[in-house]
């Protein structure tokens, strides 16, 4: 990055170089000319200041790196107890899209304890080879231990990209493994795409949803991005397995941790609105708190669940668990009615890989219209009733 240096022994007017700055960045401390926040990089003040007194200085530029050293998509494998997360498949099929595009394999990372007898299911995903790394250190996660794991990984095999879990696990993971290898992390992302020369296009959306930035990290290795689940397409599951498994041991010295897991405590199973496949969304048109057990009877008589959007949960009415968009969770039910959702870009990030989504709003100009199949252009408090009603006599015929 640029900078500015000033030489303080070639100033022979103070006052009269802290004036020549329009933006007043330049000011006097303690007998010394500085630079505060305010400078633009405008560079009047070594063109117009005493000859050498303001230097401006670039960086040395990084050497490229060799591209063709690193090859291979890599997928972390997030599980509980050896019970693989759903994202997991859903980032192979990904990766198997990025990798047919530069020739190179996929990987998975397995790391875990007692978790050899479960590595067999992933290559009936396409994956080219597992590598795991079953010890009783890593019994449970211990971010020393996995980092560890992970950076004797890369060193070993240098993938030239590595897809993780948005969940709890791969936020915490994902960014440890970046810093210790001195690259880029895309975080959320919802489109990844790879150019022929293995730079892998990060797409995600930026300044609240207002834009999509398009992310890349040409002069690192390994890409590293995460990703939600429900965001990509699980490749089917194949009934003959292909790839191979390769079991890697690590220095027992390198997994030992400065925290110790002393107990989990397991909470009661409670069914997400990620995990339901109709979903009846309550949006800013819904006037009162009371009004929710409308949009609850409707889920109720769909087989489905309520959910809400980010107002919502702000004025207390919903829980943040049910929250879908940027902010919140990212679904992909089988159906999911909108009741009175403007359709802002940050929700429908979260939901619009629905299969298919029916809209009820009053405003025809309403954003939600552009992404839902079906548009219902009326009063949710009509239109809802109604809707309640019909399914209902249907029931009963």
């Amino acid at each position: 990055m640029p900078r500015l240096e000033i030489h303080q022994e070639k100033i022979t007017d103070k006052e009269a170089l802290i004036r020549i700055c329009p933006f007043g960045a330049l000011e006097e401390k303690d007998g010394k000319v500085t630079i505060n926040a305010a400078c633009k990089m405008c560079r009047l003040c070594v063109k117009k200041g005493p000859a050498g007194a303001v230097e401006y200085v670039e960086d040395e530029v990084k050497p490229a790196i060799d591209k063709s050293l690193w090859k291979g998509i890599a997928v972390y494998v997030d599980h509980v107890d050896g019970e693989i997360h759903p994202v997991t498949y859903e980032l192979i099929g990904k990766a198997r899209e990025l990798a047919a595009v530069i020739h190179h394999p996929v990987y998975a990372v397995f790391m875990g304890s007692g978790i050899a007898d479960k590595c067999e299911e992933l290559l009936h995903y396409g994956v080219d080879k597992v590598f795991v790394y079953d010890d009783p250190q890593l019994d449970r996660f211990k971010i020393e231990s996995y980092t560890a794991v992970f950076e004797d990984f890369i060193n070993k095999n240098k993938p030239t990209a590595i897809l993780v879990g948005a969940t709890t696990v791969g936020r915490q993971l994902a960014p440890r493994v970046a810093a210790r290898m001195r690259t880029g992390l895309t975080a959320d992302c919802t489109v990844l795409e790879m150019d022929e020369n293995t730079d892998l296009g990060q797409i995600r959306p930026a300044f609240g949803g207002n834009i999509m930035a398009h992310i890349m990290t040409p002069n690192n290795r390994p890409q590293m991005a995460t990703v939600r689940y429900k965001v990509m397409n699980a490749p089917a599951r194949q009934a003959e397995v292909s790839g191979v498994i390769e079991r890697c041991e690590i220095d027992p010295e390198k997994l030992v941790a400065r925290v110790d897991v002393l107990g989990i405590v397991k909470k009661a199973q409670e069914k997400t609105i990620e995990a339901s496949d109709v979903l009846v969304v309550a949006g800013r048109g819904v006037k009162k708190e009371e009004d929710l057990q409308m949009i609850e009877e409707l889920a109720a008589l769909l087989g489905g669940q309520m959910a809400c959007t980010r107002p919502m949960v702000e004025s207390g009415w919903v829980d943040a668990k049910k929250q879908i968009g940027l902010s919140g969770r990212t679904v992909r039910p089988k159906l999911i009615i909108t009741c009175g959702v403007s359709g802002a870009i940050q929700f429908v990030a979260g939901m619009n890989h629905a299969d298919c989504i029916v809209a009820i709003n009053k405003d025809e100009k309403a954003p939600i219209f552009k992404t839902a199949h079906y548009c219902l252009h009326g009063d949710l408090y009509e239109v809802v009733p109604r809707l309640i009603e019909k399914i209902k006599a249907a029931k009963e015929a």
